[in-house]
């Protein structure tokens, strides 16, 4: 393993598993993998990509990091380059990809670049966590760098830029926006598998959960509890109505990361999944078989994941989209009376016990949830 600077190897500074040509495949959520696979597998893509990098003020970008952020080495940030060493040691990433540290007193970490990959943490990041909380944080960027995240992510950045230059052009806004979200629900998942190779590289889902929440709260773990921190993602799941719900969607669509307590919760749904204990056994996709993956058994996966999610989610949306898979009558009475409260009541009323079943009583479309 070689940091493109002559430097040696350095081995974790505790005992943790090696995953020994992992593919990204292991840990990428079914969504992100599906995505990845097929863009690997679309003749002239990478051409593509490097036409348009010449488009991309990438260029600028470095030397904006390089004269203006601190560049981590072993003689600046030493315990970070150490974390960062021994992250693409366990993840098995042969070139080291640069990192800087960037004052702004907003937590933040990022993996952008066109051509090879850079890490950016800020200072409010560096200052707020603990050593093992930023090790997971250190694998996260690092699993965003073996999957190719980098690549998009500045793809969504310049785009994101352009949609502000050209909102004077007739539809102009309108199409580059509707790319821009596209990639955004695109990028939210890819958030989830690097969440998930931040805990293969610190092999510690306290410190990961720890990590999220401060990222949510603050340095105050003191008055934070693990437990309660995840029944907020429960509640927030399963909370209120299709008001409510779609909420939810205007609230996540301008977001480029899920909200916090949510990547904790499928964290730890993940940790406690047969996948990650394979892994954890050193039965894992290797890189080397990447080129076989196959693009229809992928989508097919993430097809898989999706119906999967609509028929165990708590959510109320969710639950009107099985009941209308399920054939249940009374569509439009079933719509109001989620909107307007007056579901809970049943038929009680009788007018609506008459709508939802012929002889008064209540009927499917009148069963709480």
């Amino acid at each position: 393993m070689t940091d493109g600077t002559g430097g040696t190897e350095r081995l974790p500074g505790r005992e943790r598993r090696r995953f020994e040509g992992i593919s990204s495949r292991a840990y990428e959520h079914p969504t992100d993998r599906s995505a990845l696979v097929a863009l690997r597998k679309l003749s002239g893509f990478d051409t593509a990509v490097k036409a348009l990098s010449g488009l991309l003020p990438e260029r600028s970008m470095r030397l904006l990091f390089l004269s203006d952020s601190v560049r981590v080495s072993d003689q600046q940030f030493a315990h970070l380059n150490a974390m960062l060493r021994d992250a693409c040691y366990i993840l098995d990433l042969e070139k080291i990809p640069p990192m800087y540290v960037t004052q702004d007193p907003k937590p933040n970490a990022m993996c952008v670049g066109m051509d090879e990959p850079i890490i950016v943490l800020t200072t409010g990041l560096v200052e707020l966590l603990d050593e093992e909380e930023m090790r997971a944080v250190v694998g996260h960027e690092v699993g965003h760098a073996l999957s190719g995240h980098a690549v998009y992510r500045t793809i969504l950045l310049f785009l994101s830029n352009l949609a502000f230059k050209v909102a004077w052009i007739p539809l102009g806004n309108v199409a580059v926006m509707a790319l821009v979200t596209a990639l955004r629900e695109w990028f939210r998942k890819s958030e989830l598998s690097a969440d998930r190779a931040g805990l293969l590289v610190g092999q510690d889902l306290q410190a990961s959960m720890r990590g999220l929440m401060k990222l949510a709260g603050g340095n105050h773990l003191h008055e934070m509890n693990v437990d309660a921190f995840l029944a907020q993602a429960e509640e927030y799941e399963a909370g209120g109505d299709l008001r409510d719900s779609v909420l939810k969607i205007m609230n996540v669509l301008p977001r480029s990361h899920p909200f916090t307590t949510v990547r904790a919760a499928e964290l730890k749904k993940w940790e406690a999944s047969r996948d990650y204990q394979r892994i954890m056994d050193g039965h894992y996709p290797k890189r080397a078989d990447d080129k076989d993956t196959s693009v229809r058994e992928s989508f097919k996966e993430s097809a898989n994941h999706y119906s999967e999610s609509v028929r165990n989610s708590k959510d109320p949306l969710m639950g009107f989209v099985r009941d209308l898979a399920g054939g249940v009558g009374d569509v439009g009475g079933r719509l109001r009376d989620t909107f307007t409260g007056r579901g809970a009541s049943g038929g009680q009323d009788g007018t609506n016990g008459r709508a939802n079943g012929s002889d008064g009583k209540d009927g499917p479309g009148s069963a709480e949830r």
